[in-house]
């Protein structure tokens, strides 16, 4: 089994307001080696708005290029931490760049990107897709789609889906399945519409679920119900959890 996993930036930033709780990367360093040790295949998208957030300077009047530049550069910081934990705790891992670095970390390419998957190194992909006005959960579903994963998973800070914000709403359901014309008919805030429609089109599943409940990693891989699952099998109407 390949999975691509995509954690926003603040989630390694954890109950802090900006940068990285090395306890939580560590947490989640270690709930990949679970899964590596079980012979899952693993690449890792981290989106940067833990260390720089291009909509509020954006809004400030920074040229919107120029932010998104900056925010590719968050992400690859991002990736950095993660990957010397992970070789901190003995897991092979690489950072491969869509932004061209090579003083720093290797470049992208999708046959070095499956090779060293085959050998079962973790895969951090950092710069977004290298394109300014693509989100990284855009990147995270094209290297998904690249890499041939089984399935992309979201990390967040809910357990899944729900119909409304469980943080307003106490009474939002969250849904246990869902299709990806309900998700995008809704306006489900899941992905962005682009990201959201290529996992569609090439028939992607993505389980979004809560990244600080222990074990979750592992448990999806071993194809236990958690989260929100939203593939093209799932019908229309949405499964209530």
């Amino acid at each position: 089994m390949r999975l691509l996993l995509k954690l926003s930036g603040e989630a390694l930033a954890g109950e802090l307001d900006f940068g990285i709780d090395p306890k939580v990367v560590l947490r989640i360093a270690s709930e990949i080696r679970d899964v590596i040790a079980d012979g899952v295949e693993v690449g890792v998208v981290l989106g940067g708005g833990n260390l720089f957030r291009g909509a509020t300077l954006q809004a400030a009047g920074m040229d919107r290029v120029t932010g998104d530049h900056m925010g590719m550069l968050a992400t690859i910081m991002n990736a950095l931490a993660l990957r010397d934990v992970l070789l901190s705790i003995n897991v092979p891992s690489r950072v491969l760049s869509a932004v061209d670095i090579h003083s720093i970390v290797d470049g992208y390419s999708r046959a070095k990107a499956v090779r060293l998957l085959e050998r079962g190194e973790v895969v951090i992909f950092g710069g977004g897709t290298s394109n300014p006005f693509f989100t990284t959960d855009s990147a995270a579903s094209l290297r998904g789609i690249e890499i041939a994963a089984d399935m992309v998973l979201k990390g967040t800070k809910v357990d899944g889906v729900y119909d409304s914000d469980p943080e307003i709403n106490k009474n939002a359901q969250r849904y246990g399945a869902l299709s990806f014309d309900e998700v995008i008919q809704k306006e489900l805030k899941v992905m962005d519409l682009s990201a959201m429609t290529l996992c569609r089109d090439h028939k992607l599943p993505i389980v979004v679920f809560d990244m600080a409940l222990p074990g979750a990693l592992r448990d999806i891989a071993q194809g236990k119900k958690v989260g929100t699952v939203i593939s093209c099998e799932n019908n229309s109407s949405g499964t209530v959890a």
